[in-house]
């Protein structure tokens, strides 16, 4: 049976034309819960990859005195992926497929975050 976490991140992936899955992980980049048609292998490598640049963004940002992200895109030849914070050193992804919606697949995956946190309690 699906996990709460697993049905907030499939309804963001329904909501977003072209979403191919979507991630709910730790700062350590280990996966809580996914949602994706792909090998769950690969996507959790590329969940802890993105782990990492959000880590390494959030360090940048806080040197620099601007404060943390709470969310960016990184466009790549065939897919964009979305990352967001979601409470407490967890984050969230959502990859689309190019051309990817931005717009609705941010709004998705910021609803998404919001049901997480209430979800976490």
């Amino acid at each position: 049976m699906p996990s709460p976490f697993a049905d907030i991140l499939r309804a963001a992936v329904e909501k977003t034309p072209r979403a191919i899955g979507g991630a709910f992980a730790a700062s350590d980049g280990e996966m809580v819960d996914w949602v994706t048609d792909g090998d769950p292998v690969e996507w959790a490598i590329l969940t802890a990859h993105y782990g990492v640049i959000l880590a390494n963004v959030q360090a940048a940002l806080h040197t620099l005195h601007h404060g943390g992200a709470e969310f960016f895109v990184a466009e790549h030849a065939r897919l964009d992926i979305l990352v967001h914070i979601v409470d407490a050193g967890y984050y969230a992804l959502l990859a689309v497929e190019r051309p990817a919606p931005l717009a609705t697949a941010l709004g998705a995956l910021r609803q998404a975050c919001a049901d997480l946190r209430k979800e976490m309690g």
